[in-house]
């Protein structure tokens, strides 16, 4: 007969170990954000072992890009991002929205936190990209958790385990909110970066054909691209300086 396994001493009994299950209540803007934020609604159940101390809590989030149907108007706008249709059964994939780390304070038997997910405006993400081709219906997310949850191991001692990756939890964010929450901040206007040799370029053709904005200017430039007016004369050359102290935003 086996004699059993003696617990290593001052190891914490296994009923003591809290384990937690997660769940996304709703999400809402986050208000008086210096940039457009949302807030996710965490719900935390414990479901088994003894109270939680607090909880070092990891999310990261992706987007399931499989979890939805595409409208032809989609499909033509995300072919950048995963190639043509045809294809997509091999080159849809999971797009990795954030991963932000907060501290849960302590709680017995549920509490909800906040999670607050900046919303990003740069066009040359892959994240802005897709948001920005569907806007409307739902966008499907995976929230994945890990982390170290605090705990009381008897004798007054605090504890620790970890958290698995396994534990996770979906959400089907309304694209609409995402929209309305990036045009609240850009006015309708999003943000294009461009160094300061193409800015400088672009404001000299501005100027030259006495259009109003950089925005005429870009306007004129894509009507004559696309044979939408006649062909007007040649830019004139701007000299090009190499410039290394950052790069204009505008719009």
């Amino acid at each position: 007969m086996t004699a059993p396994r003696a617990k290593p001493a001052g190891a914490p009994s296994r009923h003591l170990i809290p384990a937690l299950s997660f769940e996304i209540a709703g999400a809402e803007p986050e208000r008086h954000a210096a940039v457009p934020t949302l807030r996710f609604d965490v719900e935390i159940t414990r479901t088994g072992g003894g109270p939680v101390r607090s909880v070092s809590l990891t999310t990261a989030i992706r987007i399931d890009v499989t979890r939805r149907h595409y409208d032809q108007r989609a499909r033509a706008a995300l072919a950048e991002l995963f190639g043509e249709p045809e294809r997509w059964a091999t080159t849809l994939r999971p797009l990795a929205w954030t991963r932000t780390t907060t501290v849960v304070p302590p709680f017995d038997e549920t509490t909800t936190v906040g999670l607050t997910v900046p919303c990003p405006c740069d066009a040359e993400l892959a994240v802005t990209k897709y948001l920005r081709s569907v806007p409307d219906g739902e966008v499907p997310l995976d929230f994945l958790f890990s982390g170290t949850v605090f705990f009381d191991g008897g004798q007054g001692r605090l504890r620790t385990a970890q958290i698995s990756w396994a534990e996770d939890a979906g959400y089907r964010l309304p694209a609409a909110l995402w929209h309305t929450l990036v045009d609240r901040y850009s006015g309708g206007s999003p943000w294009l970066r461009l160094s300061r040799e193409t800015h400088d370029r672009l404001d000299a053709y501005r100027a030259r054909w006495t259009l109003g904005t950089l925005d005429d200017a870009v306007g004129a430039l894509l009507d004559r691209a696309e044979g939408l007016r006649d062909r007007s004369p040649a830019t004139p050359d701007i000299p090009r300086t190499p410039e290394t102290t950052g790069a204009p935003w505008t719009t």
